[in-house]
C-alpha cells in the first residue's frame, strides 16, 4: 500500500510540473510558425496547426514507459538536485527556440557538468542549497547511463518519427537559383519515472538493485522530460537524410550506455561517457550540416517535368500514390515544363487525370484515377513555381 502511495503522487507530481504545460506552448509555437511559413511560401499549409502538439503528448509515451521500466529494474537512484537542474537547463534551452537543442546529450550533459562545478567549487544554490549538500559526491554514477539510454530513445524517435511528413520550404540559393528543402522540428514529451532519495521506501529485496547505489531508501518522481530535434534536409530524400542522423544518434546511445554503465563501479568513465554524449551528438550534427550544404541540391527546377515536393495529405495525389521526389512528366498525354502547363493539362479533362512520372530510380510509371468536383483544381501536389514566395538561403 504505501509502494502504491508513493506511485500515486509521484504521478501527481507530474501534472503539477511546469514542464508538461511549457512543452504544450512550445509545441503550439513550433505548429503556428510552420504554418505560418508553408502558407507564405505555397498559400496553403501541409499538415494543420496542432501537428506538433499531437507529436509532444503522443509519441514519446511508450519510449517513457520502456525507458522507466528499464531504469526501475536496475534501481538507478538519481539525485533531486540532478533532476531539477536538468529541468532548468531544458527551460534555459527552450527559450532561443531552437528544439535541437534538447537532445538528452545536451540537456542531462551540461545538467552533469553543472553540478560537478557547483560541487567542486562550492558554489551556493539559492533555495535548493540543501538538496545540493545532501549529494554525496560530485560525480553523478548514473547519470551517463541515464543520458545513453535517452539518446537511444531520441535515436528512435527521429529515426521513426521526425522522418514522416518533413515540413517543404522554398529558399533562393546563394546563386540565385529557386530550391526546394524539407526541414523537421519535433518536440516530443517523454515521461519518466525516477527514483530519488528519500527516507520513504526501503529497498524491497536483497538483490535489487542491480548496481551499488549508496542509498537504502527512496520514492518515486515521475517527470515529463523534453527532447526535441531539429535539422534541414537539401541533398537528399528528407526521409532517407533524417533517418540517418537517427541512426547515428542510436549508435553514439549504445556507445554512451556502455561507458556509463561502467561508471555505476568506476566513476572516471561517467565523466568520459557524457563528454562522449556531449561531443559525439555536436559532431553528428555539424557533420550532417557540412556534408549536406556540400551537395547539390535535391529539389530543383533542373528536371524535365514538375517536381513534387510535398503531398496534401487526403487529397487526390495521395491517394494516387504520388511521392516526394518524383518528376511528373506529361498530365493527360500533355507534356509540363511549369505550374501553368500542369494546371492547364489538367483541364483538358476534369473527370479523369492521367500522369507520367518519373519515380526516384529514374523509371517511368503511369498512375490515373477519376477526379471529383474540384480535385482537378486541388491534385494536392506541392511544388515550385514564379508566383511562390522564396526565402534566402543561410545555409
Amino acid at each position: 500500500m504505501e509502494w502504491l502511495l508513493e506511485i500515486g503522487k509521484g504521478i501527481g507530481k507530474f501534472f503539477l510540473d511546469p514542464l508538461l504545460y511549457l512543452g504544450i506552448l512550445y509545441a503550439v509555437y513550433l505548429g503556428y510558425i510552420r504554418v505560418k511559413r508553408e502558407r507564405r511560401n505555397f498559400h496553403i499549409r501541409i499538415q494543420d496547426g496542432w501537428f506538433e502538439t499531437r507529436m509532444y503528448l503522443g509519441k514519446g509515451l511508450i519510449c517513457g514507459l520502456i525507458f522507466s521500466v528499464i531504469t526501475l529494474l536496475i534501481g538507478n537512484i538519481i539525485p533531486l538536485a540532478f533532476v531539477l537542474t536538468v529541468s532548468a537547463v531544458t527551460i534555459l534551452f527552450s527559450i532561443i527556440l531552437r528544439p535541437g537543442l534538447l537532445s538528452p546529450a545536451y540537456t542531462m550533459g551540461t545538467g552533469f557538468f553543472l553540478i560537478m562545478l557547483i560541487n567542486m567549487y562550492q558554489i551556493e544554490v539559492p533555495i535548493f542549497q540543501n538538496l545540493f549538500a545532501q549529494m554525496d559526491t560530485a560525480i553523478i554514477p548514473g547519470a551517463a547511463f541515464l543520458t545513453g539510454l535517452l539518446l537511444l530513445v531520441e535515436g528512435l524517435l527521429v529515426f521513426k518519427n521526425a522522418s514522416q511528413h518533413t515540413s517543404p520550404k522554398l529558399i533562393r540559393s546563394k546563386r540565385g537559383m529557386n530550391m526546394g528543402v524539407h526541414e523537421s522540428k519535433r518536440l516530443w514529451m517523454v515521461p519518466l519515472l525516477f527514483l530519488i532519495p528519500a527516507d520513504v521506501l526501503s529497498v524491497p529485496f536483497d538483490f535489487w538493485p542491480v548496481v551499488p547505489i549508496g542509498q537504502s531508501t527512496f520514492t518515486f518522481l515521475f517527470i515529463p522530460y523534453w527532447i526535441g530535434f531539429g535539422s534541414q534536409i537539401r541533398s537528399v530524400h528528407p526521409s532517407l537524410g533524417i533517418k540517418g542522423q537517427g541512426k547515428q544518434v542510436i549508435w553514439l546511445g549504445v556507445l554512451v550506455t556502455l561507458i556509463g554503465a561502467a561508471g555505476f563501479w568506476f566513476e572516471p568513465a561517467v565523466i568520459v561517457a557524457m563528454g562522449i554524449a556531449l561531443i559525439g551528438r555536436l559532431l553528428i550534427s555539424m557533420v550532417h550540416y557540412y556534408q549536406d550544404s556540400g551537395q547539390t541540391y535535391y529539389f530543383s527546377k533542373n528536371h524535365s517535368g514538375i517536381v513534387i515536393l510535398d503531398i496534401i495529405p487526403g487529397t487526390a495525389a495521395e491517394k494516387m500514390k504520388l511521392k516526394i521526389g518524383e518528376v511528373i512528366k506529361t498530365v493527360n498525354g500533355i507534356p509540363v515544363q511549369n505550374e501553368q502547363q500542369y494546371y492547364e493539362a489538367l483541364q483538358k479533362n476534369r473527370a479523369f487525370c492521367r500522369l507520367e512520372v518519373i519515380d526516384d530510380n529514374g523509371e517511368n510509371r503511369f498512375v490515373s484515377r477519376a477526379l471529383y468536383e474540384g480535385e482537378h483544381h486541388e491534385l494536392g501536389i506541392i511544388t515550385f513555381g514564379n508566383e511562390n514566395k522564396w526565402e534566402q538561403d543561410v545555409g
